[in-house]
């Protein structure tokens, strides 16, 4: 049997691995648009940054050393220009000489990958316009840094790559601009966790420029780059990187009548076969049934792409054994000292899906307060307010990110609920975590609303709660006179059982504290008393992050 794999990077190699270890009779062929069968691009922004130096770490293989490990044919610099569905072959175009040849496949997989979304404005070709999506465009960036021919660079998009290259050119002390044309930086999460990125972003001296997009660029008498903004600002600039969004490399497949999904991805069944069953496809280039809202769409994160390799290869020497559930996007970004994780859905995406959903914040300490250098973690939860079933899970803070949202993430992949949440038995020591993980308080928090029928209001909602209800702050008189919401009065929750005669029973009263806890405390007492209460989530910390 003789495999062709169209592209290397991730899945492809992985596949290419993966079907070697399993079979070592089976012929395989990658051919490789590139000049690189397998590299760390996740790891361009911090070879550019020099926070990795030495060049040579980025690359996982060589072809010569993957081929003598694997025995893998292998076509670098080459290009398939025709997938011939009928007669099982592929055209072939070598880069470097033109020439043009045939090759027969008894099965195909397509790892074409993405590419970096370029909008068609004037002057999007000048010189020191780039982005970075491989290793040449991050020599030509790193040349120019060395050169020392930067001073000032703007990068257009906010997203995890371009929050990753804002920070490493921060650090080479190049004076930073980053635009976004939303209202927020780091779209896939929700507005408090975007706020605290600002914060950080903001507290490095970054310029940022929301609600802004660009317009055109021209060629700069003083710098290299004149860019013009949407609010009629003129940014004088050395080096722009493009970090806008990525597409499907899916015109190949598509040319040779396989299905597409709305996103222009190629569509794949749970065994990742395409339309034509001798076709597979994998990575970025490919769309899916989500394990959450059972929707198509694609997902651009390395780790699924080389899980889907594996996967893949499994599928064609056993017959399809091995079933693809899907990607979730878990997903994580360093932004200086502070590291952002998001898992499952947002909840802006619940919005959009319009599927029901409650929401749990809470703070708490990546390890035990009294162990030195605990640091405040926040933690968002969304659940199903039917059955607590988990869709979604955001986590913020400086230490103990990653092992939080990975929890998450397994929990939704096996289909949990904050009761699992509530129960699941961590590694406890001072210096790890506390003997109740913040996960674990996470749990809790939900539990109580579901089960007590605890009311919560939002940040965004407290307004609202200002002119229709009694503001009530419950934290001690020193915290109150330090800084409160205006329009509340102040009642600690220790002295609120001897206070409850000055309180209204006719109006309901919204309860705040430092970070929640209080608040609920005093909101039980007041329930069990007739009083209608609810409580701000996240307290007034939350609040206050999403004031700035």
């Amino acid at each position: 049997m003789k495999t062709i794999i169209i592209g290397g990077v991730a899945g492809g190699a992985s596949a290419a691995a993966r079907l070697r270890r399993l079979d070592e009779k089976v012929q395989i062929l990658i051919i490789e648009k590139g000049e690189y069968i397998s590299y760390a691009n996740c790891g361009l922004p911090y070879y550019i940054g020099d926070v990795i130096h030495e060049r040579e770490k980025l690359f996982v293989q060589n072809a010569k050393s993957f081929s003598d490990r694997f025995n893998v044919d292998i076509m670098t610099q080459s290009e398939v220009i025709e997938i011939d569905r009928k007669n099982k072959e592929v055209t072939i175009k070598n880069l470097n000489t033109q020439h043009i040849f045939t090759e027969k496949y008894d099965k195909l997989i397509l790892a074409p990958g993405s590419s970096a979304f370029i909008p068609p404005l004037e002057g999007i070709n000048l010189p020191n316009i780039f982005t970075i999506r491989n290793v040449n465009d991050s020599d030509k960036i790193k040349e120019l840094v060395i050169t020392n021919k930067i001073k000032h660079v703007t990068i257009i998009g906010a997203g995890f790559i371009g929050l990753e290259i804002t920070e490493n050119f921060s650090h080479l002390g190049i004076q930073t601009v980053l635009i976004e044309r939303s209202n927020q930086v780091l779209s896939v999460v929700d507005y408090p966790f975007a706020s605290l990125a600002k914060k950080a972003l903001e507290e490095h001296n970054v310029s940022i420029k929301l609600n802004t997009s660009v317009l055109s660029f021209r060629k700069s008498e003083s710098r290299n780059i004149s860019i013009q903004l949407s609010n009629n600002e003129q940014l004088e600039t050395d080096l722009v990187i493009l970090s806008i969004g990525v597409k499907p490399n899916s015109d190949l497949a598509k040319a040779s009548g396989i299905n597409i999904g709305e996103n222009g991805g190629i569509l794949v069944n749970k065994h990742l076969q395409t339309s034509d069953s001798n076709i597979y496809s994998i990575g970025d280039a490919i769309e899916f049934i989500s394990p959450i809202t059972k929707s198509i769409g694609p997902t651009y994160l390395a780790g699924p792409a080389n899980k889907q390799g594996r996967i893949c290869a499994t599928n064609i020497v056993s017959n399809n054994r091995h079933e693809y559930k899907g990607s979730i996007n878990t997903a994580i970004v360093k932004i200086f000292d502070l590291t952002i994780a998001t898992t499952g859905l947002s909840e802006k995406n619940l919005i959009k899906q319009k599927i029901p959903y409650n929401i749990t914040n809470v703070f708490g300490g990546s390890n035990a307060g009294y162990y030195p250098g605990a640091e405040t973690l926040l933690i968002q939860l969304a659940y199903s307010p039917e059955n607590g079933k988990i869709l979604g899970g955001q986590v913020a803070g400086k230490k103990g990110i990653d092992k939080r949202i990975d929890i998450i993430s397994l929990l939704i992949q096996q289909e949990g609920t904050i009761y699992d949440l509530a129960e699941f038995e961590h590694a406890y020591a001072p210096p790890f975590s506390s003997a109740k993980d913040p996960l674990n308080m996470a749990g809790f928090a939900s539990e109580n609303t579901l089960l007590n029928n605890d009311s919560l209001f939002y940040w965004h909602e407290v307004e609202k709660h200002k002119t229709h209800s009694i503001l009530l702050d419950v934290r001690t008189e020193k915290e109150f006179q330090k800084s409160h919401i205006i329009g509340s009065i102040n009642i600690p929750v220790d002295k609120l059982r001897n206070e409850l005669s000055t309180l209204n029973k006719d109006k309901t009263i919204s309860l705040y504290c430092k970070t929640g806890i209080r608040g609920y405390i005093a909101q039980r007492i007041l329930k069990q008393n007739g009083f209608n209460a609810s409580n701000l989530s996240g307290g007034f910390d939350l609040y206050e992050i999403c004031q700035s």
